[in-house]
């Protein structure tokens, strides 16, 4: 199947980024992508090296951006979605959501493509309102540490739409959800990821707060065909893309020992300043606009998950034995 059309895929080597380029080129478009690696890892892409229709180019979308030929869709996924990656680099987490932002607008228009965005449940805060729905305007501090995130993305949104009502510009706007799945990193500070890590090292499970505070996690083939029929809707204001299957973290930590068949123990730490307390996506938009909702049960999906995370561990533990037997064959 080849339908002629190119898209271009920012944070193409990211974990949802690289999913997305599957998936597109799955469908029979040309994918072009694009990552600097700040936060992306370049092997989640290695597989589509060699494909005829997937190109890549290594560039920083806070810089110009120049892609030559036709250009009928964006998706803007470049930016550091996990707290220890934009606290740690704030200023480049504000700079892709606005100028890397402003910079694929711009292009969008001016080859009149439709442009996706990935905004996300962050805009909502910490909640007064549950579950939340598009409707809600959000409880985010703009000064505190995870306004870095917060606001970049609220920011996003805004002119993205302003792009919409002042040029005319055919835009999506994704608010994603917590999502899980293969090719997420084990050390990116995510819940899933640094559960599923500390049991494979052996390690207690560390809970924040008392671990009452909620989540609700969608797998990424739920998530990547929630984006998918987003792209091709007629709908341009924001939609809720996530899976409304809360639970506590407490609960959550305790299913993945069980799911581990561990008895490791869980300790408690202070919970982290303006971490929400409550997050649940209200989808009813989604149902109704795209016909979409998630398929893929917590069990199922957190089974898959975990296998690849044990599968990672030991190829890690592999490259560490034979690095160790090089070495001391070289005395």
């Amino acid at each position: 199947m080849n339908n002629n059309k190119t898209i271009l895929i920012t944070g193409a080597a990211g974990f949802l980024g690289s999913h997305l380029c599957d998936r597109f080129i799955s469908e029979g478009f040309s994918v072009i992508g694009m990552d600097n690696f700040i936060t992306g890892d370049e092997k989640n892409i290695t597989h589509l090296k060699t494909h005829p229709n997937f190109s890549f180019v290594k560039h920083d979308v806070t810089e110009y951006i120049k892609i030559d030929g036709d250009l009928d869709y964006i998706l803007h996924f470049a930016s550091p979605a996990s707290p220890i990656d934009y606290l740690k680099i704030p200023i480049q987490t504000l700079k892709v959501g606005s100028l890397g932002t402003h910079n694929l607008l711009g292009l969008a228009k001016a080859k009149k493509a439709r442009m996706l965005i990935a905004s996300t449940s962050e805009v909502y805060g910490d909640p007064l309102v549950h579950p939340q729905t598009e409707s809600y305007f959000g409880n985010v501090n703009a000064i505190g540490p995870r306004g870095v995130y917060d606001e970049a993305k609220r920011f996003q949104e805004s002119l993205t739409m302003a792009y919409h009502r002042f040029h005319g510009l055919e835009v999506r706007i994704a608010r994603i959800f917590n999502t899980y799945g293969p090719r997420m990193r084990l050390n990116d500070g995510r819940v899933i990821p640094a559960f599923m890590g500390q049991v494979l090292r052996g390690e207690d499970l560390t809970v924040f707060g008392d671990g009452l505070q909620t989540r609700s996690f969608c797998y990424v083939d739920d998530q990547i065909e929630g984006i998918y029929k987003l792209l091709f809707s007629d709908y341009s204001l924001p939609v809720n893309i996530g899976n409304p299957d809360e639970t506590t973290i407490i609960d959550f930590a305790k299913d993945i020992l069980k799911l581990a068949n561990s008895n490791q123990k869980i300790t408690y730490k202070p919970l982290p300043q303006n971490d929400p307390l409550q997050r649940q996506p209200d989808i009813s938009l989604a149902k109704k606009v795209l016909d979409w909702e998630p398929r893929v049960n917590r069990d199922e999906g957190m089974s898959m998950t975990f296998k690849y995370f044990q599968q990672l561990e030991e190829q890690e533990l592999y490259k560490k034995a034979h690095k160790d037997f090089s070495s001391f064959n070289k005395r």
